[in-house]
């Protein structure tokens, strides 16, 4: 067992989990939790290898989806629904597989249960290029990675992980470990279980991650399950319109 950060909203009788993706971390769901602690209380974590969680070499599905459950029995929680967006989403359905008498009600954020070509390798090798030992403020690293990384807003996001220690930037994720295991966590999930309890896929309409074959595994592995799409939303769809996200959410699941 591990050691996983964790943030705590709220005080109610049912408990909602909230699971971020690759190299995101709980804060990523901070507006988003607060306003879930109406009705729950919400628990978001970071994973491991990624924020304030420990490291280790090990990092699959199966392992993350045990984490999840010593998470739950370390905190006394007997069953939660859960809420994973790409990487989390993941975790989340190879623990609807795993450990199904533990979930109320599953929330799938704009992934599918299958392996995804590699699209973050540039993404890799710009964090590896990093010299981390010539930032002296963090506008250092943003202008580093601006020769290699164009878009602002995935810089400023992957720049979260960076933290100020007392010699210097380090990363708060374990770049090496997500290096090596980069092929485990665009690979499948286990493809021999279903989850029959209720699921809800949450999809971007600009985005391309749950397409029309998709819809039709995610019906024969989700067998209750339905998925909606958010008008002008992509990838990051509880970003992108938080406000939609949120509704669809609630109405799914009070």
């Amino acid at each position: 067992m591990i050691s996983l950060a964790f943030k705590k909203y709220g005080d109610h009788p049912k408990h909602l989990i909230i699971l971020h993706g690759l190299f995101g971390t709980l804060d990523n769901w901070h507006t988003l939790a607060s306003a879930f602690s109406e009705h729950f209380t919400v628990w978001t974590i970071d994973q491991r290898n990624h924020g304030r969680s420990e490291h280790h070499p090990l990092f699959n599905y199966y392992i993350m989806a045990a984490d999840l459950a010593d998470f739950m029995e370390q905190h006394e929680i007997e069953k939660a629904s859960i809420i994973g967006h790409s990487m989390g989403g993941k975790t989340a359905m190879q623990f609807s597989f795993d450990y199904p008498e533990k979930i109320n009600k599953l929330i799938i954020a704009d992934i599918a249960p299958r392996a995804y070509e590699a699209s973050h390798n540039d993404l890799i090798d710009a964090l590896h290029s990093l010299d981390l030992s010539l930032i002296k403020k963090r506008s250092d690293a943003e202008e580093m990675l601006e020769k290699s990384i164009k878009e602002l807003s995935t810089r400023q996001f992957l720049l979260k992980n960076l933290t100020r220690e007392t010699d210097g930037y380090v990363w708060k994720m374990n770049l090496p470990a997500i290096t090596a295991n980069y092929d485990a966590i665009i690979g499948n999930v286990d493809d021999d279980k279903t989850f029959l309890g209720p699921t809800l896929f949450i999809k971007g309409e600009k985005s391309n991650y749950i397409s029309k074959e998709d819809e039709f595994n995610i019906s024969r592995k989700f067998p209750n399950s339905k998925i909606i799409s958010i008008a002008n939303a992509g990838h990051w769809v509880h970003a992108d319109a938080p406000k939609d996200f949120f509704a669809e959410a609630m109405k799914f699941l009070l």
